[in-house]
C-alpha cells in the first residue's frame, strides 16, 4: 500500500512539473507573438514596403536612426517642423537610401550649424530623393557644402524637388537647394536668398562632375567669388547645365554671372538668365568667366534687366527680344515638349515646372488665374478636348470642384517669388 501511495505521489509530481513547463512554454510563445510597435508610421524600409512618414517627430526620428539611412522612405503628409516645439532637428547625415516626398512638403526647417561641412536636411546623399518641397527653410552654417535640401550630393540623384522662400548661408559651396553637386539634378527649383564667400549659386553652389537639367532659380545670390544665379561654378568636363534659367539678382566681387559665375570645365547649353548682375571683375550677364575646357552655347541673357552688355558666354538680347519665341527657336529650343512662353508678357518657362493652378500664362499663380478658375467652377464636362475646362480641372476628374480648389490654394503665388 505504501509503495502504491508513493508511486501515485511521484506520478502527480511529474504531471505537475510537466504542466508547469507547458505553461511556461505557452507564455513564452504568447509573449513572442505579441504585436511589435511599428517603426515610424509603418513599413519595413524595403522597396515594396517603405517606411511611412506623417509627422515632424517621425521625420526627426530618421536622423536619430543611422541604421535606416540606406532604407526607403515615403512622406505621406505635409510636415511642419515647428511641431517639434523647439527640439533640435536631427540632421540625416549620410543618406544612401531612397526618399520619396510623394509631392508633399516640409515647412519651417531650421538648422543652425557649426559643422565644418555638409549641412542641410540631408548632409550627404548618395541615394535618391524625389518629389519633395521645402517651404521657408532656414539653414545657417559656418562651414562649406550647405544647401536647404542637401549639403553634398555625392553621385546621388535628385528629381522634382524645390526649396521655396529659402534662406541659406555658409562659407564655400553654398546653394539654395544643394551645396556641392557631383550627382544628377533634374526638374528642381529654388527661390529666396543665398549667401556665402565662394562657389555660391541660387540652386547649387559648386557643380563638379554633376549635371543640372531642366531647373531654375529665382533666388537672390550674394557672395565674393564664383557666384551665379543658378550655379556658382562648374569644374569638371562632365559638368553640364542644360535647359535651365535664373531670374534672381546676383551681387559679388569676381567671377560673377547671371546664370553661372565661372565655367571652368563642362558646358552650359540652351539656358538663359534675366536677373540683375553686379560685380567688380570678370562679370557677365550670363557667365562671368569661361576657361579653355568650358563651353557655353545656344544661351542668352537680358542685357536690360541684367545691367550687363557683355558676357563671357551667351548672346545678349533686349527684354522685348527675350520674350519672343523666335529668339530661341533660331537656336533649336524645343517649344513643344520642353519650353513654353507667353509672348510679350513673360520669358520662356519649363513646361514640367509650371505650378498647378498657373492657368493663364506661365507667370505664377495669381489673381488672373483665380478669376479664370472661378469662371470654370462647377463645370462637369471637362476633358482634353476643352483643355480640361481651360486647366481648371487640375486633377482631371472631369469636374471643377473643391478638390481642384484645394490644389489651387496649395500653389497660390507659387512661381512669383
Amino acid at each position: 500500500m505504501g509503495s502504491l501511495s508513493t508511486g501515485f505521489l511521484q506520478s502527480a509530481s511529474h504531471k505537475s512539473i510537466k504542466m508547469t513547463k507547458l505553461l511556461l512554454l505557452y507564455l513564452a510563445v504568447c509573449l513572442f507573438v505579441l504585436p511589435v510597435q511599428a517603426k515610424y508610421e509603418g513599413g519595413t524600409g524595403s522597396a515594396s514596403d517603405p517606411y511611412l512618414i506623417y509627422t515632424a517627430e517621425q521625420m526627426n526620428e530618421i536622423g536619430a536612426n543611422s541604421g535606416d539611412w540606406n532604407k526607403q522612405f515615403k512622406l505621406m503628409a505635409n510636415v511642419n517642423m515647428d511641431d517639434l516645439g523647439g527640439t533640435d532637428f536631427n540632421m540625416i547625415e549620410t543618406f544612401n537610401g531612397i526618399f520619396d516626398g510623394n509631392n508633399c512638403t516640409i515647412s519651417n526647417l531650421s538648422i543652425s550649424s557649426a559643422l565644418a561641412e555638409n549641412t542641410g536636411l540631408f548632409g550627404t546623399v548618395g541615394g535618391e530623393i524625389s518629389n519633395l518641397g521645402l517651404i521657408k527653410p532656414n539653414i545657417i552654417s559656418q562651414g562649406r557644402n550647405v544647401g536647404a535640401l542637401i549639403g553634398f550630393l555625392e553621385h546621388g540623384i535628385i528629381t522634382n524637388c524645390y526649396a521655396r522662400g529659402v534662406v541659406v548661408s555658409g562659407s564655400n559651396n553654398i546653394g539654395g537647394l544643394i551645396g556641392l553637386n557631383t550627382g544628377r539634378v533634374t526638374l528642381c527649383w529654388s527661390s529666396g536668398s543665398v549667401s556665402g564667400d565662394s562657389y555660391i549659386g541660387g540652386l547649387t553652389g559648386l557643380t563638379d562632375d554633376g549635371t543640372v537639367k531642366q531647373c531654375y532659380s529665382r533666388a537672390n545670390v550674394i557672395g565674393n567669388r564664383n557666384v551665379g544665379g543658378l550655379v556658382g561654378k562648374t569644374t569638371d568636363e562632365a559638368s553640364e547645365v542644360m535647359n535651365c534659367y535664373a531670374a534672381g539678382a546676383v551681387d559679388a566681387d569676381r567671377y560673377v554671372g547671371g546664370l553661372v559665375g565661372q565655367v571652368e570645365q563642362g558646358r552650359v547649353y540652351k539656358c538663359y538668365s534675366s536677373g540683375s548682375v553686379l560685380g567688380r571683375q570678370d562679370v557677365g550677364g550670363l557667365t562671368g568667366f569661361i576657361r579653355v575646357l568650358g563651353n557655353v552655347s545656344r544661351s542668352y541673357w537680358d542685357t536690360q534687366t541684367s545691367g550687363q552688355q557683355t558676357s563671357a558666354g551667351g548672346t545678349g538680347k533686349t527684354t522685348v527680344q527675350m520674350k519672343k519665341m523666335n529668339t530661341f527657336l533660331s537656336d533649336g529650343w524645343d517649344f513643344w515638349a520642353m519650353w513654353t512662353i507667353c509672348e510679350d508678357i513673360g520669358y520662356p518657362a519649363l513646361l514640367s515646372l509650371i505650378p498647378a493652378g498657373d492657368l493663364d500664362c506661365p507667370d505664377g499663380v495669381n489673381f488672373i488665374d483665380y478669376a479664370l478658375f472661378a469662371s470654370q467652377w462647377g463645370r462637369d464636362n471637362c476633358s482634353p478636348s476643352n483643355g480640361n475646362c481651360l486647366g481648371a480641372d487640375i486633377n482631371q476628374s472631369g469636374i471643377v470642384d473643391f478638390w481642384d480648389l484645394e490644389i489651387f490654394t496649395q500653389h497660390w503665388l507659387e512661381g512669383l517669388d
